[in-house]
């Protein structure tokens, strides 16, 4: 068994000071590196290229391995941050993602590269993948494609992560991390 853990970039920095790629605030520093603590035989690790999402795994205690374009769930009919607003947000994405469509593909894109991260490890072993709300959400959807999403409760708020179980080349199960109160916790 092998393990792929997905984290949200932590805390960033707002107003003026947020700059170009949001990087993270001191709290967003202090919140990663806590997390990572927290998170055993990383092996690999890839980040989106955002400044955010690589900022993060640094605080977090680990070297980056590889970089993706930063991504994007948003597409057309997913609005910025929508999926605060649903009530079952992965029943959504799911319903979302199964339609042949722009989601789709880019559910289908993310599940090809966090596949590729944990074939990186050996048996026992974790990748991790530091990404972006709204692109989290329905990848996870698409790696799982029979699970009880229904039970997965709200999206991922700045470094909440879930922890994946891969064996013969899928994703067998999940489990999820919420670092704390995701109401205040969405940028």
């Amino acid at each position: 068994m092998r393990w792929l853990e997905v984290r949200r970039h932590s805390l960033t920095k707002k107003g003026a000071a947020r700059g170009a790629g949001s990087h993270l605030s001191v709290a967003g520093v202090e919140v990663a590196r806590r997390v990572g603590t927290s998170i055993e035989r990383v092996r690999y690790v890839i980040t989106s290229d955002a400044p955010r999402a690589q900022e993060t795994a640094i605080a977090m205690g680990f070297a980056i391995d590889a970089r993706f374009p930063a991504p994007t769930g948003y597409v057309a009919g997913v609005d910025h941050h929508d999926q605060w607003s649903w009530p079952e947000p992965y029943v959504r994405y799911r319903d979302l993602v199964a339609t042949d469509g722009p989601l789709h593909e880019f559910a289908a894109s993310q599940q090809r590269i966090w596949s590729a991260a944990v074939e990186y490890v050996t048996d026992g072993g974790a990748a991790l993948v530091v990404s972006h709300g709204g692109a989290i959400e329905p990848a996870l959807v698409a790696c799982l494609p029979g699970a009880d999403v229904g039970a997965w409760g709200a999206p991922f708020a700045p470094c909440d992560g879930a922890r994946l179980a891969y064996d013969a080349g899928s994703f067998r199960s999940i489990t999820f991390d919420r670092v704390g109160d995701a109401t205040q916790r969405r940028d």
